[in-house]
């Protein structure tokens, strides 16, 4: 068995007590084994995944009455056309709209595309949901 090493994490406490009612609801026993495998799962897309053909999509959410906003979401989009396949746009209330941004690339180029839409100012909040399109060696 591999060796234990023991370290501490702060955390705010009401993300504290989120974490633990979603391991309660995952059945972990404690949260050192959910930990456990947070990370694995982290560690091995980054394995699995880094160097091969996926498709996948960014969703964003963004307030639309910022200022030239959009046009630089629209900028990173047309910057990065070859793994952009397509793009949605709705109005989710007076403020805010959502973007779904299909992609396809290499694992690593799809992700930096997601890292630029996700970082650009304004944004709220995003996320990138990616699927292998081949089996390896396929």
């Amino acid at each position: 068995m591999s060796e234990i090493v023991r370290f501490g994490v702060s955390l705010e406490k009401t993300l504290l007590e989120k974490f633990d009612k979603l391991i309660h609801n995952r059945k972990y026993t404690n949260r050192s084994e959910a930990l456990r495998d947070l990370i694995r799962q982290e560690l091995f897309k980054k394995e699995w995944m880094n160097d091969r053909e996926v498709a996948g999509a960014v969703t964003f959410v963004y307030n639309h009455h910022i200022r030239e906003l959009a046009n630089r979401i629209m900028d990173v989009q047309h910057d990065n056309q070859k793994m952009i396949i397509s793009t949605q746009h709705i109005h989710l209330d007076h403020e805010n709209c959502l973007e779904i941004v299909a992609v396809r690339g290499k694992a690593k180029d799809v992700e930096k595309v997601a890292d630029l839409l996700k970082s650009v100012k304004g944004v709220k909040y995003g996320t990138l949901s990616m699927t292998c399109i081949k089996e390896e060696g396929a």
